[in-house]
């Protein structure tokens, strides 16, 4: 009698039963319990309702971020290239409108405006895509074209794009049919000549022809895990046609192109006297449709992506933006990795100037001054857990010395 008593005392999970003997623990409410297991399901159920809450199809236009408020966002990561914010923002909230737009009775159909953005490199073309990416309410993934090759070949096939859009939506169909495709190094499958090619170009012209139904907007089926190493898995089919596509790539050389068009030269003093006065530092804001034809892209690409924007080359004062502005900057992480340790980290003007200079020589944009910045600071680093101090302070003389014992020429271009 006093068994059976016990085990009718003893407390029970309200949701499945179990007695706190057979649990891990019980958490006690007003009026019941919860055991460790079920609080773990109930978070998981609570996780995926609020993402379903979140998608786009249930947002009105009303909630939806305005290209405003979008640029905002994107002004407190990417400092300038207001342009090409420009661009994207109404991009993507166009998007946005064209998944909630609903077929009224003068049957006007949205179309898509795939963008394509061109600038050097270590301008911001990835970061930007990346941070738009925390922003949106729709599946959004960053793939690589360099990778890609025609069916049948080594290398990534075309249809692992959607696998990667899949993967960002779980495996939701219908949610990765309204998502956002991230295409990078887009330049790097131009084909090798501006004429048509008469053999196999694996990696250029074929894989452009391959993108062009994905751009356009068709039922591609997509291989779930990838297309090489599972053939015998079972395809899903996927409607391309409110999928939007941002493009990027640095297109390297594709200054002369321009300057070829606009009849004057990258240098020399052969420009003629009767042309409008152009601006030979920053070539890449005179950028038209006909310069990516010349370049190796196909017309059919060119004409599946109308919204062309470009990015503008670093100045020095950019550079020195970029050193401490945004809400991640370089120094900014910096200070934080030596907060961890309990040191208040400092840099001195001349520094950061110092640093801006030889980013500056070293013309890889934005990319250089990280490396630059690693450099000076990697004895600190080395040290100071070790070492522990309350403050230090980086001085002019020191990153001097830094730089000299490190043989950073191999990052100065030719």
């Amino acid at each position: 009698m006093e068994e059976k008593t016990t085990k009718k005392s003893k407390r029970r999970c309200s949701f499945c039963g179990r007695t706190e003997d057979e649990v891990g623990f019980l958490i006690t409410g007003v009026n019941g319990c919860i055991c460790d297991s079920c609080s773990e399901q109930a978070h998981e159920i609570v996780k995926e309702a609020m993402q379903q809450k979140n998608k786009a199809g249930n947002l009105n236009l009303s909630e939806l971020p305005r290209p405003k408020d979008i640029k905002e966002f994107l002004d407190l990561y990417v400092i300038g290239q207001d342009d090409a914010k420009r661009y994207l923002s109404v991009a993507v909230y166009n998007h946005y409108k064209r998944l909630l737009q609903s077929t009224g009775k003068d049957d006007v159909e949205i179309e898509k405006s795939n963008i394509i953005m061109v600038g050097s490199t270590g301008t911001g073309k990835t970061l930007l895509a990346r941070t738009i990416a925390k922003l949106l309410h729709v599946p959004f993934t960053i793939v690589d074209a360099t990778v890609l090759t025609e069916a049948g070949y080594v290398g990534e096939d075309i249809e692992s794009i959607l696998t990667r859009l899949l993967q960002a939506a779980d495996y939701n169909v219908p949610e990765a049919e309204r998502g956002i495709v991230f295409i990078d190094e887009i330049d790097k499958i131009a084909r090798k000549g501006d004429n048509p090619s008469i053999t196999r170009d694996v990696s250029g012209e074929g894989v452009q022809q391959g993108l062009l139904k994905l751009l356009e907007g068709s039922i591609v089926n997509v291989p779930p895990q990838g297309g090489r190493k599972h053939p015998d898995q079972k395809m899903i089919p996927v409607n391309t046609k409110n999928i939007l596509f941002i493009c990027g790539g640095a297109f390297d050389g594709i200054e002369r192109k321009i300057a070829q068009r606009l009849n004057t030269n990258i240098v020399g003093y052969s420009a003629a006297k009767e042309t409008v006065k152009v601006d030979r530092n920053n070539l890449m804001q005179y950028i038209a449709p006909q310069d990516l034809k010349s370049f190796g892209l196909i017309p059919e690409i060119i004409g599946r992506l109308p919204v062309l924007t470009y990015l503008n080359p670093l100045d020095r004062t950019a550079l020195r933006n970029i050193l401490t502005e945004p809400k991640n900057s370089i120094i900014k992480q910096y200070i934080k990795l030596f907060e961890m340790d309990g040191v208040k980290l400092e840099f001195q003007p001349e520094a950061l100037e110092y640093i801006v200079d030889k980013a500056v020589e070293y013309k890889l944009g934005a990319r250089g001054l990280r490396s630059i910045v690693e450099s000076i600071m990697m004895d600190m680093m080395f040290e100071v857990p070790s070492h522990p101090r309350d403050m230090l302070t980086v001085t002019l003389k020191y990153a001097q010395e830094q730089m000299d014992k490190t043989n950073l020429s191999r990052l100065q271009m030719a």
